[in-house]
């Protein structure tokens, strides 16, 4: 099922422009990994999926839910907002209060299991680890049940450690909430290891949008990172 759908998408910032005509659908069930670097139009384009910018050209359409009048879209782009002085239990109940969104403490419990943190007790966010507030960002990100997470580059900066929890965190959402992700990364072997399709942007253009089946098999004998390279400078066959 188609979630949501962009056509003829085109940004700019006075005047560069920074996406050029996309064409681009999330559709129930996929992670899809969106792998560009950087200035490729990755974040801007999460951005216009979400509603935080209009684009200059083209749609944005949020289809209806199986269940559900509109899909919902949870996102995490840029640095989430947390309140360092309280627990990460304290976070979510704020942001569900913000949302009108009536959560139980096992509803916010079950969130803190799902992203590894049931455990933090009364520390205080201002006392967690990059990794830790990554993944309590990710949490807030769901208040509200979300059908589509969008998430920018999640793993950034973190050690092997912090990518592992997050990863494990990611995939214990996909499997026990069913929901849909557009995850951006640089980091293309980290991303192999959770989406089930890629697209690569490049100079504001999607160049391919294929499973990673397909993505894979395209590499053959090249390292991942040697067959993008390949593929943004045009030279891959």
């Amino acid at each position: 099922m188609e979630l949501i759908s962009a056509k003829g998408l085109c940004k700019s910032y006075r005047r560069k422009q920074v996406l050029f005509g996309i064409n681009f659908s999330v559709q129930s069930g996929e992670i899809y990994g969106l792998v560009g670097n950087n200035g490729a139009g990755k974040t801007t384009l999460l951005k216009l999926l979400c509603n935080m910018l209009r684009p200059t050209a083209g749609t944005v359409t949020v289809n209806a839910g199986q269940f559900r009048s509109k899909v919902r879209i949870g996102a995490l782009i840029e640095r989430p907002a947390y309140y360092f002085d309280m627990t990460a239990y304290q976070n979510i109940e704020a942001k569900a209060l913000a949302l009108g969104v009536k959560y139980s403490s096992d509803d916010i419990f079950g969130l803190l299991r799902l992203v590894g943190l049931h455990d933090t007790g009364k520390k205080d966010v201002r006392a967690f680890s990059m990794g830790m507030k990554q993944r309590l960002g990710i949490a807030l990100a769901l208040v509200g049940e979300p059908d589509v997470l969008l998430l920018d580059e999640p793993i950034n900066g973190l050690d092997p450690q912090g990518i592992l929890e997050v990863r494990n965190a990611l995939m214990n959402i996909h499997s026990e909430r069913d929901v849909a992700m557009v995850i951006s990364s640089h980091i293309l072997d980290e991303l192999a290891k959770t989406a089930t399709r890629f697209c690569v942007l490049n100079d504001g253009m999607i160049i391919k949008d294929c499973t990673k089946e397909q993505f894979l098999a395209e590499c053959g004998d090249m390292a991942i990172d040697e067959y993008y390279i390949k593929l943004i400078s045009g030279s891959a066959k």
